[in-house]
């Protein structure tokens, strides 16, 4: 018979009581790439660590006194525990429906970011505090509820590494017989993949409300502090992104009980990994810290994919079929103002103006009732001395008055360059 390898050394590695929690935090939030990665479900039959922690925010979702019993706590819903719904985007106004939303939800936030890191093409003019104008035309109405396609990537090859791990320093520990590691190298293979499974069978959808009949177009703004995003498309379009959400369904109480039977499973690997760890040979606790180091570094790799990046692939390129985004910046909030008019042309550009620019003194409102003019007669925004200097002002406010209209000069400029031809 083999001797165990290190058998005859009096030190021990009692890993099993940071097991249960050590990289947990990193497992559920890899665990939020299952649904956007095409066969990540079928790929977590590895002996991954924080079986603890992974087990209390399953107990999260299960819709029971029982389960609510063994932890204690908020219940959530699964697009919030997977990051799929938690964020808040900025204020919207449609310029032709009239609707406000004072506050929008998670695709609106990511449509922000996403038109962040777009290069702005420059506008000449006055520099003072740069605002990015961007223009996203909607050419596609998607479906009222829709399962966007998963994407493909590498991340599904790179989960046999960690499962090859798992499965040699099981095989090695049962090729020395210790049964302990054994046991719960293979339970942990089986803990981790059957909860996987059962999350990455939750149905990810895309839904938005459907627009009345004879709705107008959905035209309108979302607005940040250094970025407008002007949104051109259908009502359904545009409130695809102001009212649309990402959800996962489970659609029976079923599905709900079996997440819960997850929970239990990977509690009860954390008390037996307690138990029977400290009573397995050197050896063998170095094959299970082995295999929880591999399958740690695999779950931190996930969770360091920017998920935001890849849900906004998924809302731009799968639900939205990739809308045109072209992003212009503009030196001044004033020139970012005409500009923005320009590029709406909406039925009420004087509430739009207002709204953009709610500045209410004499000398604006003189700006604001010239712009306007130029807009409704269709005339270049090209000024001379009489439009500033008419008699009504002292020197301070025509100097103002006459900044305010080259910033109107430069962004009407900016448009003819960029914008009138298309």
């Amino acid at each position: 018979m083999r001797s165990i390898p290190l058998s005859g050394s009096e030190f021990t590695l009692d890993a099993s009581g940071v097991a249960g929690f050590f990289g947990g935090d990193e497992a559920v939030s890899a665990m939020a790439t299952v649904h956007v990665y095409g066969g990540r479900k079928l790929l977590g039959w590895y002996n991954s660590p924080g079986s603890y922690l992974i087990a209390k925010r399953y107990d999260q979702l299960a819709k029971s006194r029982f389960w609510d019993g063994s932890f204690p706590g908020v219940n959530t819903d699964p697009a919030t525990l997977l990051e799929l719904g938690s964020q808040k985007g900025p204020k919207f106004e449609g310029v032709e429906s009239g609707s406000v939303i004072p506050e929008t939800g998670h695709l609106a936030a990511l449509m922000i970011k996403e038109c962040q890191t777009e290069r702005g093409i420059d506008v000449p003019g006055r520099k003072s505090k740069p605002v990015g104008v961007t223009i996203v035309d909607l050419h596609h109405v998607p479906d009222a509820t829709m399962t966007p396609k998963q994407l493909k990537k590498y991340t599904s090859a790179f989960a046999f590494i960690p499962m090859s791990v798992s499965i040699g320093t099981c095989i090695a520990c049962a090729l020395f017989k210790d049964w302990y590691s054994f046991s719960m190298i293979l339970l942990g293979m089986f803990a981790s993949g059957i909860s996987c499974f059962v999350i990455g069978s939750g149905k990810f959808t895309f839904n938005h409300p459907i627009p009345s009949p004879g709705a107008p177009r959905g035209d309108g703004l979302l607005l940040t502090e250094n970025n407008v995003i002007v949104l051109l498309g259908e009502e359904g379009a545009v409130n695809s992104i102001t009212r649309g959400r990402f959800s996962l369904n489970f659609s029976s109480e079923s599905d709900y009980r079996n997440i819960g039977l997850c929970s239990l499973i990977l509690t009860t690997q954390f008390i037996a990994q307690l138990l029977l760890i400290p009573q397995s040979a050197l050896f063998g606790q170095i094959m299970f810290l082995a295999s929880l180091a591999v399958s740690w570094a695999y779950n931190s790799w996930l969770s360091s994919l920017d998920k935001d990046e890849i849900q906004r692939r998924l809302l731009l390129d799968v639900v939205l079929k990739r809308p045109s985004l072209t992003k212009y910046m503009l030196g001044t909030r004033t020139a970012m103002a005409v500009f923005v008019l320009l590029a709406l042309n909406p039925s009420e550009p004087a509430k739009v103006l207002d709204d953009i620019l709610p500045n209410d003194t004499k000398v604006w409102r003189k700006w604001k009732s010239i712009i306007l003019s130029r807009l409704q007669d269709g005339e270049k925004m090209h000024f001379q001395s009489t439009d500033w200097d008419d008699g009504s002002f002292n020197g301070r406010e025509i100097t103002l008055l006459k900044t305010l209209l080259g910033d109107a000069h430069a962004a009407y400029d900016g448009y003819s360059d960029h914008l009138r031809s298309q």
